[in-house]
């Protein structure tokens, strides 16, 4: 359900993970999401398979999974030999019952977390009712994989908190060669209507309310010349404002890199990041960042590379960005490249890969805690 044909995190994860399985002798890797067809499209780079689904409006190119049954037939007909679900939905139910079929390994990767993307949803009177369904569901679900992974250590804690034990942190990466600081480019910024001495703020990702893009547009307002605010994405809530631009689509990563490498910082307000992959690509770029210090972004972010901001309003994101071009940025840049290297794909795909053959190595063993946890998620309610 996190696949959009507009790009996204998940979808790079997913398209990289891809080209670099195909290189690992002995190993073979197929994507099946909710989709009209299974013909690759920018920025899309692999062929995928069609899951049935319906298109979700507004939502930037995103479809809801539909047909438990059916689902998990699709998946089946392909022979996996492992299966792994992005999504704690409709497919993660259909994974496991195609896991089950096959007699193989069904690992969860968690890419949201379920009890604050329900609390923003319920609104506050009823945040806390859905907070304790969405720990209730998500012990339910994870309880039926062999593996639960989480992009960041937050995550892991959430997933700890919630009872599901043995969630392994598995962060995501970064392609330096593609993301890197040479891709800056003067045309791009002058395409946009950045001046020369213009100090250019860059977003990049989905234009939803949990990113928090009002927070943005109203510091920017605030700070005023010569900033401005540059949102690249798709979805139902893009920022707005006097020094606000948004970017609908940016065909492919290469096209990314160059946005980011050519802005003066990286922005970000959500709160809910379970990792932060867009900041790691501006970091790539050597463009510092400033975003909320909470959840996955507060790991990779730190003065060292630019500013995490404790609170999520407009003052407190347009002091940090103020202070932040006050700063000497040179040796900023080139600790966020540094950092961005220790995070290359080329080192935590190996680790991925350690997890799949770990499971496929040794059967699917669960310890005695984990195996109690099942039966107690799965009694009736």
């Amino acid at each position: 359900m996190f696949w959009s044909p507009t790009g996204g995190g998940v979808g790079r994860y997913l398209r990289t993970k891809h080209a670099w399985l195909t290189r690992q002798p002995g190993w073979s890797h197929a994507i099946a999401v909710p989709s009209r067809d299974s013909r690759p499209r920018a920025p899309d780079s692999v062929p995928t398979v069609s899951l049935p689904s319906l298109p979700l409006p507004g939502s930037g190119g995103y479809r809801l999974p539909l047909r438990r049954r059916a689902i998990a037939d699709r998946l089946v007909a392909l022979e996996p030999d492992l299966i792994e679900a992005g999504d704690p939905y409709a497919i993660a139910w259909a994974a496991v019952d195609a896991a089950r079929r096959r007699g193989v390994p069904a690992v969860a990767y968690c890419h949201s977390n379920l009890e604050m993307m329900a609390r923003l949803v319920a609104g506050r009177r009823l945040a806390g009712t859905a907070g304790r369904a969405a720990r209730a569901y998500a012990r339910r679900v994870y309880a039926r994989f062999d593996a639960v992974l989480a992009p960041s250590a937050s995550m892991r804690r959430h997933l700890l908190e919630w009872g599901v034990p043995g969630a392994a942190c598995q962060p995501l990466g970064v392609d330096t060669a593609v993301f890197r600081p040479d891709r800056s480019d003067p045309a791009w910024r002058a395409r946009h209507g950045i001046a020369p001495g213009d100090r250019l703020l860059v977003y990049a990702g989905r234009l939803a309310a949990e990113k928090n893009l009002d927070v943005l547009a109203a510091a920017v307002d605030r700070l005023g010349a010569p900033y401005t605010l540059v949102a690249i994405g798709a979805g139902p809530r893009p920022p707005a404002g006097r020094r606000v631009r948004v970017v609908p689509f940016v065909a492919g990563p290469e096209a990314l890199a160059v946005a980011l490498a050519s802005a003066d910082a990286f922005v970000h307000a959500g709160d809910q990041e379970t990792f932060g992959l867009s900041a790691l690509e501006a970091m790539a770029c050597a463009t510092p960042v400033v975003a909320r210090a909470a959840e996955g972004l507060a790991e990779i972010v730190d003065d060292a590379v630019g500013i995490g901001v404790a609170t999520g309003t407009p003052q407190a994101f347009a002091e940090a960005i103020a202070a932040l071009f006050d700063r000497d940025l040179a040796p900023r840049r080139a600790a966020a490249r540094r950092r961005a290297e220790a995070h290359d794909w080329e080192r935590v795909l190996p680790s991925m890969l350690g997890h799949y053959r770990r499971l496929l190595g040794a059967g699917t063993p669960v310890d005695a805690a984990t195996e109690r946890m099942r039966a107690q998620a799965l009694e009736p309610q």
